[in-house]
């Protein structure tokens, strides 16, 4: 028999499944909020051009915002629009197909973000 390694209730036939970590109902967890909040950064975008993993593809990639899921999906939104091409924002960092290093420089500075070069 296999068990959870905190143990506990998982199901109650009142409040329905149960978070393992808090105890509470899944419909009043605080801990995926909590973590979902914003991620860590100093809050200077710090934009770069990678190709590791990649086929060879270039890749723009901005990390270091200091803002939350929703307002870093809506700014990658922006950034994709602005450079023409497509990508994706995941686990804090936005991806940019392509090198539009300078183009995304100018965009997030006129939209009152500060933002560097990184690399090479």
């Amino acid at each position: 028999m296999k068990r959870a390694s905190s143990g506990g209730l998982v199901y109650s036939t009142e409040s329905g499944r149960m978070c393992p970590d808090c105890r509470q109902a899944l419909t009043q967890c605080q801990c995926k909020q909590a973590a979902r909040a914003v991620p860590a950064g100093d809050g200077i975008a710090r934009v770069s051009r990678e190709t590791k993993g990649r086929g060879g593809k270039s890749v723009t990639v901005v990390k270091g915002l200091h803002l939350d899921a929703m307002a870093l999906a809506v700014l990658g939104k922006q950034l994709r629009t602005a450079c023409g091409s497509g990508g994706t924002v995941k686990d804090g960092v936005i991806e940019v197909q392509g090198d539009h290093c300078d183009r995304i420089i100018d965009v997030l500075t006129q939209s009152g973000h500060r933002a560097k070069r990184a690399g090479g």
